[in-house]
């Protein structure tokens, strides 16, 4: 008799970055027309050199660095994300309310953990981020998509008819992945006054916040003095400080809920890694004018995608911004196929958008996920000459 597995985690759909890399399994690529690679949002270089020089240093002379820590983070790294977080949000957060975990996607988890039991609901705007979807149909959650249309920004009055007695929460990503928009600040404030009214959960994904283009906050929610009765706001360390393999996250909620949060990190982790969570915070103190260039850099660069889009025949940009832009595709061909064909045709990876809407969604097919934070303008251009040249039938 075969062993019998979880139902909930084999109805879960395989990885999708892990699955768009198998694609390139058996292709051969010149060297004069190398892959151009925009499937996966991360940095591929490592920290900055002085950031590296003190987390070598760390390892060297502090011993605690290799040791367990406490299981909701640095003290130190709190106090540093609340007091940040009060200057740049032009709000009250206190490190009680700072919890450090294992990279964003374990803040996820973990908030979805406290907050929603097997059976309950989760509104997730589409196209979502596909981890996000992922832990809830593992969790054996039930995700209730959210469309949000040619805007990709979503309307709270459609959320309001979504809410049942079994909905716990409400997902925003902003800047958003995969779609790059940066939602306004009423919209955000529309959702916490929707999510209060109803005893549910705002879980914000701030992952991209440091390369957002407007200027001074771009939210008041943390101005509201009673925040911590609705939103939990999450935040990665790896893309502001390349610390990517280092795993170092944050939440920001009410001690009530980090009580909770402390349990499933205990259970998990037992505590985030230490060197990273010194690495973070030495950055945070540290780094920031050497930030302000790197989101000067992908500022630029989300530029030369927009204006290079325009001049694509029959390509459709419908949203951009941070790491992110999402286009719609002129061709007959569903977006997972001319996926695959672009690997083989034009020498690019990237991801089509049916990974991130619900299979009858037919949105998806025609729409394809663009991670361009990691190509220079010279990439830029070449990666667009490619998408350009690219032939097929047509959508009538």
């Amino acid at each position: 008799m075969s062993l019998t597995l979880n139902r909930a985690m084999t109805a879960t759909d395989a990885p999708p970055v892990m699955e768009a890399r198998r694609w390139l399994d058996g292709v051969s690529f010149p060297p004069e027309r190398p892959l151009i690679n925009v499937s996966q949002a991360a940095p591929v270089a490592p920290p900055p050199e002085p950031l590296r020089e003190a987390m070598a240093d760390l390892v060297r002379r502090d011993p605690n660095v290799h040791l367990y820590g406490p299981v909701l983070g640095l003290p130190e790294l709190r106090a540093e994300v609340a007091a940040q977080w009060c200057a740049a949000y032009e709000g009250q957060v206190t490190p009680e309310q700072v919890a450090i975990t294992s990279g964003c996607n374990e803040a996820f988890a973990a908030a979805i953990s406290v907050v929603a039991s097997h059976g309950d609901e989760v509104i997730l705007p589409t196209p979502w981020y596909f981890n996000h979807h992922m832990w809830l149909t593992m969790a054996g959650l039930k995700t209730v998509p959210l469309p949000t249309g040619d805007g990709l920004v979503p309307d709270p009055d459609r959320a309001r008819a979504l809410v049942t007695p079994r909905t716990r929460a409400i997902v925003l990503v902003s800047p958003n992945n995969p779609a790059g928009v940066e939602y306004p600040a009423a919209t955000l404030a529309a959702f916490r006054d929707l999510a209060r009214a109803h005893g549910l959960a705002l879980i914000v994904d701030e992952t991209y916040r440091d390369f957002d283009s407007r200027t001074g906050a771009p939210h008041d929610l943390f101005a509201d003095p009673a925040w911590d009765d609705t939103l939990i706001q999450l935040y990665s360390f790896s893309k502001a400080y390349r610390l990517t393999g280092h795993r170092v996250g944050a939440m920001v909620a009410a001690p009530r809920v980090l009580a909770e949060v402390e349990k499933f990190l205990d259970t998990v982790t037992i505590c985030p890694a230490q060197l990273g969570q010194h690495a973070a915070l030495w950055g945070m103190r540290n780094l920031k004018d050497w930030l302000a260039g790197e989101r000067h850099e992908i500022l630029a660069r989300r530029a030369a995608m927009q204006s290079g889009f325009a001049a694509l025949d029959g390509w459709r940009l419908l949203g951009i911004g941070a790491y992110f832009a999402y286009a719609e595709h002129p061709f007959a061909e569903r977006s997972d196929a001319l996926a695959r064909r672009l690997v083989r045709d034009a020498g690019v990876l990237l991801l089509p958008g049916t990974m991130f809407v619900p299979p009858d969604d037919p949105a998806g097919a025609r729409q394809l996920r663009i991670a361009f934070a990691n190509i220079d303008g010279a990439g830029i251009a070449e990666f667009l000459s490619r998408l350009g040249a690219v032939t097929g039938p047509r959508r009538t």
